[in-house]
C-alpha cells in the first residue's frame, strides 16, 4: 500500500510507519518544485518497509463519486448544461468528469448542482474556475471558495 504524505508551506513532510506509527518530519524541499509525482521508499527502525507518495496539494482530497448537474456560463448567461460526476473533492475545488466531451479551457465557470453522499444528503451549489482540461476530466477550483466552510470540512474528514 503507498501511503500520502503532504508537504507543508515549509517544505516539510511528516512520514509515518504504517506499522508502529513512529513519525520522522523531514525536510523534502528538494522535491517540492518537481512536476512529476515523487515516491520516497522508507524504512522505520522497527524494520517495517514502505512506499509513500510526496502529495503537493495545499488541501486534502477526499475520492469520491457524486453525480449532479454543470452549467457552463458565459458572460452571466448559461450556453449549456449537462450531467457530471466529481471524483474528487477538496475544500478549494473538485475534478469532474462531464457526461459527453466538451472542448472547456482553464478559465471557463461552470455552476456545479449536486448532493454530497452524507446522512443528510445536503444539497450544493458552486461557481467554479476551470483549471486544467484533459476531456473528460478537469480540475476546478470554487470561486470565493470559503475553507472554513463547516459543512465542506465536517464532510471531507467524515
Amino acid at each position: 500500500m503507498v501511503e500520502k504524505v503532504y508537504i507543508t508551506n515549509t517544505n516539510m513532510a511528516t512520514f509515518i510507519c504504517p506499522q508502529c506509527k513512529k513519525t520522522l518530519t523531514v525536510d523534502v524541499s528538494k522535491y517540492a518544485q518537481m512536476e512529476q509525482t515523487v515516491k520516497v521508499k522508507s524504512k522505520c527502525s522497527c524494520g517495517n518497509n514502505w512506499v509513500s507518495v510526496l502529495e503537493k496539494r495545499k488541501q486534502y482530497r477526499k475520492g469520491v463519486n457524486l453525480t449532479g448537474i454543470y452549467k457552463y456560463i458565459v458572460d452571466g448567461e448559461e450556453m449549456d448544461r449537462g450531467k457530471m460526476t466529481i471524483v474528487d473533492i477538496s475544500a478549494g475545488g473538485v475534478k469532474l468528469k462531464l457526461d459527453v466531451d466538451r472542448n472547456l479551457k482553464p478559465g471557463n465557470l461552470l455552476k456545479l448542482e449536486l448532493k454530497l453522499n452524507d446522512s443528510k444528503q445536503t444539497p450544493m451549489q458552486k461557481t467554479v474556475n476551470i483549471r486544467n482540461a484533459s476531456s473528460p476530466y478537469y480540475g476546478a477550483s470554487f470561486r470565493d471558495a470559503d475553507l472554513y466552510d463547516p459543512v465542506m470540512g465536517f464532510y471531507l474528514m467524515s
